[in-house]
């Protein structure tokens, strides 16, 4: 069974996806940094770089944005990358690129000051901002328009050739700005002819929306936004044919009816339901069990052995261990104990990296195997499990030391990033979670006493520098969602409390309780 959970809280959305009820994929999306990936942006050219041909641009969106002059001229690669597929195009593509790419000059293609219409290809990481293309794509369920070129063409992974032809029959008819192409993706099987047109006028309208606003902005500005947590989560759950998505959101959950309402047609499987018990969805699921898991640095796994995950500078390595796993006493048995472990192992980082959101250089050192034969194995066992990932993932053969290099995209924050900051403590050497996590936490479990086990009238003890923040931003808010529920907070300092933690007293009774 395969569903997808949304929990809707104040600061934060988090989408968990479960397979037979275990967890194999986490976004935390908070308000603060949501994900501008897709969107469109009047920008402005603020410093031209031309010893590494590119320039940053200014989009309002906190750090300048980053283009290189391969993000500026034409590049069919860059548009299979951007949504992960390959497409079949009714010409040669590399002969097309070398024609348009002679220009290689950013300074006759860009100025100072100039004004810009950019796409976000990859989202602000740490100090880095964003990653921008001229090359601007506007996607939809069925087709991707292509304002700015004249390609068309079908997705690789359509492979009936009948249904290639009908698609490509239907998107050459179209009445469209020759200087416009279009895409058809995987989920245009499904979608009849009127549609496919319906959905291809909709998005030449978006675009021509788009010039408008651009023309009439003054200064920086978000033209487009592209689609948002809760969209991407029924358009994922439609196209890889989920069971179930639950939500513990009224609000939520009638948006999310609507917007399934538009595709019920082409699924009638897909469950939309409304979580309404007292007990904490992600708890009740123990995606908040996985989550502490995901933040350790050391994974057990059901044979004894264990993963340790480490961050440097340039790369994440990941360390198996045979632990406490029982090995037998002759040598072939202890040849196929290791394979066993190191199976397990790859399977499970696997499921790490798309839960923790790893991306970059990444290496796992695996238990050192004598036989070809088991190191391949292990191999192909890694590179299957990562077949569903759907970050951009390039695997390396396994070394004679048991290495395995591979690349995973990073289109995001970590979710060690996401939900940590540096630790005043160890000067930046270890980490803490920021406030507002804390804060979070703290709504989480204050909702969990009231609702759950009655609670009514409550003494929260916290760290002064925590009040601090929450005087400034969740104090009130914490304590209207507490009336709201018949219940009263009062807040109370402690300076021998660590910075995350808090303790949570009953005013009536005067005992700690546990959460």
């Amino acid at each position: 069974m395969k569903e997808i959970l949304l929990n809707i809280e104040s600061k934060e959305t988090r989408l968990a996806t479960l397979v037979d009820r275990r967890l194999q994929e986490l976004v935390v999306e908070r308000k603060k940094n949501r994900q501008i990936t897709g969107n469109i942006y009047r920008g402005r050219v603020t410093n031209i770089l031309s010893n590494i041909q590119s320039a940053f641009i200014n989009i309002g969106e906190g750090e300048n944005g980053f283009i290189h002059i391969s993000d500026i001229v034409e590049n069919t690669q860059k548009f299979q990358e951007l949504f992960d597929m390959d497409f079949d195009w009714d010409y040669d593509p590399s002969s097309f690129q070398a024609k348009e790419s002679k220009e290689n000059d950013i300074s006759k293609i860009l100025k100072p000051e100039q004004t810009v219409l950019v796409q976000v290809v990859k989202e602000a990481i740490g100090s880095k901002g964003a990653r921008l293309t001229s090359n601007v794509s506007i996607p939809g369920r069925y087709l991707v328009l292509l304002p700015n070129t004249s390609h068309r063409g079908v997705s690789r992974k359509i492979s009936d050739p009948g249904m290639r032809d009908r698609l490509k029959q239907i998107i050459r008819s179209f009445e469209m700005p020759t200087d416009m192409g279009l895409i058809c993706r995987t989920a245009s099987t499904l979608a009849s002819t009127d549609q496919l047109v319906e959905e291809a006028h909709e998005l030449v309208e978006n675009w021509h929306r788009i010039i408008d606003t651009f023309q009439k902005a003054d200064g920086p500005v978000c033209l487009y936004r592209e689609s948002d947590l809760i969209k991407r989560a029924i358009m994922t759950a439609l196209d890889k044919k989920f069971n179930r998505i639950l939500i513990d959101n009224q609000q939520t959950y009638a948006t999310c009816l609507k917007m399934y309402n538009r595709y019920k047609d082409e699924d009638q499987t897909l469950k939309i339901e409304y979580y309404r018990d007292t007990i904490p969805m992600f708890k009740k699921f123990n995606v908040e069990r996985e989550i502490e898991r995901a933040l350790a640095r050391k994974i057990w796994l059901p044979s004894g052995g264990y993963l340790y995950f480490d961050r440097t500078e340039a790369m994440y390595t990941i360390d198996v261990n045979s632990g406490r796993s029982q090995k037998n006493d002759g040598p072939s048995d202890v040849e196929e104990t290791l394979v066993k472990i190191n199976m397990e192992a790859a399977e499970e980082i696997a499921r790490q990296l798309r839960i923790r959101n790893i991306g970059g250089l990444i290496v796992c050192d695996f238990i050192d195997m004598r036989s070809r034969k088991n190191q391949r194995r292990v191999l192909d066992r890694i590179k299957e499990a990562m077949k569903d990932d759907s970050a951009k993932c390039t695997i390396l053969g396994m070394s004679e030391f048991g290495l395995v290099e591979m690349t995973r995209q990073r289109s995001k924050e970590s979710l060690m990033q996401t939900l940590f900051t540096d630790c005043p403590y160890c000067t930046g050497k270890g980490i803490i979670k920021n406030f507002e996590s804390v804060s979070i936490e703290l709504e989480r479990n204050l909702r969990e006493l009231i609702l759950q086990y009655g609670e009514s009238a409550l003494e929260v003890f916290i760290h002064p520098q925590l009040d601090h923040f929450l005087e400034h931003t969740d104090k009130k808010y914490l304590e209207k969602m507490a009336i709201k529920m018949n219940a009263s907070i009062n807040f109370k300092l402690n300076d021998m409390l660590h910075l995350n933690n808090f303790e949570i007293f009953s005013s009536i009774t005067g005992k700690q309780l546990e959460y």
